[in-house]
């Protein structure tokens, strides 16, 4: 079976267009106008990948609504916003959230199956490196990649997809810097530097919740982040 992946529009020529585009692709694809009915079709299973609108219909921000929801149920799903709002409070609400990327509606159709693919290839890599080296550890980390599961001095870290591998990039190599574009690579993510900043103080948050002390990763500030030894 293919990829599944749910688009959730109010626009029905909009909502057509990526539909279409995205089943050209290969993908197996199910379109939703609005909240609810995105919450019916998706209550027995989740799809591979969701991209979002915020505005939906009567819900002006019905799409963040639903990305709350959708990352209660998953932790693993992975989450796209692709809307017409630009602004940089939207932006990092939208990744606060939980979503794995964030895009305007202005974005090239060739840019959004990049950045689709980008998400997929993730998925496809902890599968991989899974089989070789299954768990990763590093002083009260333990990263179970089979699992795509964290945990820090015994507890579970609820990292979402993007978070998971942006800690597994960081501390597979302890005392490397890495600056953003190393970051991306390794992680094979396909992010502006806003995005990196924003799933970082997400990831950290995600650790202080457990741990009041926790420093593990180090922001060079104008180089990058590097997890301490």
């Amino acid at each position: 079976m293919g990829r599944t992946i749910a688009i959730v529009e109010d626009e029905p020529a909009i909502r057509a267009n990526y539909a279409d585009a995205l089943r050209r692709q290969g993908y197996e694809v199910a379109a939703y106008a609005n909240r609810r009915e995105a919450t019916a079709g998706m209550q027995t299973r989740l799809p591979d990948l969701a991209i979002i609108d915020i505005g939906l219909e009567d819900e002006i921000d019905g799409g963040f609504t639903l990305c709350r929801d959708l990352r209660a149920k998953s932790e693993k799903l992975a989450i796209i916003f692709l809307t017409a709002r630009d602004s940089d409070f939207d932006t990092v609400a939208g990744l606060r959230m939980g979503a794995d990327d964030y895009l305007t509606k202005d974005v090239s159709l060739p840019h959004l199956l990049a950045r689709i693919s980008a998400l997929f290839r993730r998925m496809d890599a902890v599968a991989t490196h899974a089989d070789a080296d299954e768990i990763l550890t590093r002083g009260k980390l333990v990263l179970d990649l089979k699992r795509m599961a964290a945990s820090w001095d015994g507890q579970t870290v609820p990292l979402t997809l993007t978070e998971f591998w942006m800690v597994h990039a960081l501390a597979k190599f302890p005392g490397h810097l890495k600056d953003r574009d190393h970051l991306m690579s390794e992680a094979k993510l396909t992010v502006d530097d806003a995005t990196i900043t924003s799933h970082i103080k997400r990831i950290r948050k995600k650790f202080a919740a457990l741990d009041s002390t926790f420093d593990a990763i180090e922001t060079l500030y104008g180089m990058g982040y590097r997890w301490k030894e």
